[in-house]
C-alpha cells in the first residue's frame, strides 16, 4: 500500500476534499503533526479512532523505522500535518523521501495551502513566482536570503509568523527597496484579510496583527541601468576605500544586481589603465 500524504483544512474545516476524508477512514494509521489535533480534526468529520503517532521536526528520525515497518506490513498509512499540506513547512517530505528511497509508492492528495490564495489576491503575476516559504529567524541570515532574490524578476512569496512580520519588512524594506507587496493574514478564516501597498506602508501597518501570514512580494520588474562612466566611478571610489577586487565585485552585485563577472573584468580593466 502507498503512504498517502493528506492535506487538511488550513482554517474553514469545509476546505477538505471528500478523497481526503475517504482515505482517513480507510486508514489503519495515520502520522500527525500534532496527535491531539488530529484527534480534534477526525472527530469534527465523525472519523473513527484511529493508531495516531506523533510525527514532527522533533521526533521525526525515530518515526521513520516504524513507517517503514508498517508500510512493509501493508498497513494503510496517511500522514497529515495541523494544517495545510505535509511536507511544505514541515518534516513530511523526510518520510515522502524514504518511500521514494524503499521504493514504497507515494500519493500527495491535493488540497488546501496558504501561498496560492495569497498569491492571487496580490494581483501579481504568478508567472514565473517563487515560494520560499519560512524566511530565516536570524537577521543576518535573513538578510543574506534577501540579497540573493534581490535581482529576481519573479513574484516572491514568504510565509511569516506574526510576532516576526514587522521585523522581516523591515529587513525587506532596506534589502528590496520599496517594492509593492501584499501582505494576507488568516486565510479562509473568519477574519481573512489583504493589505496592499509599499512595503513601507505594509510596515506601518503590521504592527499588532495576529495571525498567520503571507507576504507576497513584486519582483525585480528590471535590472537596474548603470552607465559605463557612472560605474567605473563606483569602482574607483570602493578601490579609494580599499576594497578588494571580488569585494567591489560582490558589493555593486548587491547593490544594482550587475554581473559580479563584468564588473570583475571592469575592475581589471582600470587596473591595467593605471586608473588606481
Amino acid at each position: 500500500m502507498p503512504l498517502y500524504i493528506c492535506p487538511t483544512p488550513i482554517g474553514n474545516l469545509e476546505d477538505i476534499t471528500l478523497r481526503v476524508l475517504r482515505i482517513l477512514k480507510e486508514s489503519d494509521v495515520i502520522f500527525a503533526e500534532d496527535t491531539r489535533r488530529a484527534r480534534i480534526l477526525l472527530s469534527k468529520y465523525d472519523i473513527e479512532s484511529k493508531r495516531l503517532y506523533s510525527y514532527n521536526k522533533d521526533n521525526w528520525r525515530k518515526r521513520i523505522p516504524l513507517l517503514e515497518s508498517l508500510l512493509l506490513e501493508g498497513k494503510i498509512v496517511s500522514l497529515i500535518s495541523d494544517a495545510g499540506t505535509p511536507g511544505i513547512s514541515d518534516m513530511g517530505v523526510e518520510a515522502i523521501r524514504l518511500c521514494v528511497d524503499k521504493d514504497f509508492k507515494v500519493e500527495v492528495l491535493p488540497g488546501p495551502t496558504a501561498f496560492v490564495p495569497a498569491l492571487l489576491l496580490s494581483t501579481f503575476t504568478p508567472h514565473p513566482f517563487l515560494f520560499y516559504g519560512f524566511l530565516p529567524s536570524q537577521r543576518g541570515r535573513r538578510r543574506k536570503v534577501l540579497s540573493s532574490l534581490k535581482s529576481l524578476p519573479f513574484t516572491l512569496v514568504f510565509y511569516e509568523a506574526p510576532h516576526r512580520i514587522s521585523e522581516s519588512l523591515c529587513d525587506i524594506l532596506e534589502v528590496l527597496g520599496d517594492r509593492r507587496g501584499c501582505l494576507v493574514r488568516e486565510i479562509s478564516k473568519v477574519h481573512e484579510e489583504a493589505l496592499r501597498g509599499k512595503i513601507s506602508e505594509l510596515l506601518e501597518r503590521s504592527k499588532d496583527l495576529k495571525g498567520e501570514m503571507v507576504l507576497v512580494i513584486e519582483g525585480c520588474l528590471k535590472e537596474p541601468e548603470v552607465k559605463e562612466d557612472s560605474l567605473e566611478d563606483k569602482i574607483l571610489l570602493l578601490m579609494k576605500e580599499g576594497f578588494s577586487s571580488k569585494e567591489i565585485a560582490q558589493e555593486l552585485h548587491d547593490k544594482f544586481g550587475l554581473s559580479k563577472k563584468e564588473v570583475y573584468k571592469k575592475v581589471l580593466e582600470l587596473k591595467g589603465r593605471g586608473e588606481f
